[in-house]
């Protein structure tokens, strides 16, 4: 029998049938259960944050990124016949430069 404190769930038919197929030797009760207390333990277990290798891997990434970009516009500019003394592609290039030394650098370690 049902005390207070027990709630009935309405489930259609084929969830059962799942049930039934899948609980083994526990009742309808104790597999749902450990089914919800299974997938709330998931939730709550994963992890909310990166590994260093994971975030390091993801700065080289946006570094090589920006260093496709700027050797795009270095290039873009020069081919647009741009003055090569100009301030703002010198500035781009030792960006570049500096992109590509802080590559190195990470590689080696």
């Amino acid at each position: 029998m049902l005390n207070e404190d027990d709630l009935i769930m309405v489930v259609k038919d084929d969830v059962v049938k799942q049930i039934d197929a899948n609980r083994g030797e526990m009742n309808r009760t104790e597999f749902v259960n450990y089914l919800i207390q299974y997938q709330l333990k998931e939730c709550f277990s994963q992890k909310e944050y990166v590994s260093r290798e994971e975030f390091q891997q993801f700065t080289q990434q946006i570094t090589e990124l920006l260093h496709s970009f700027l050797q795009f516009f270095v290039s873009y500019g020069m081919a647009l016949g741009k003055d090569s003394d100009s301030e703002d592609i010198q500035a781009l290039g030792r960006l570049l430069e500096s992109f590509h030394k802080a590559d190195e650098e990470s590689e080696e370690s």
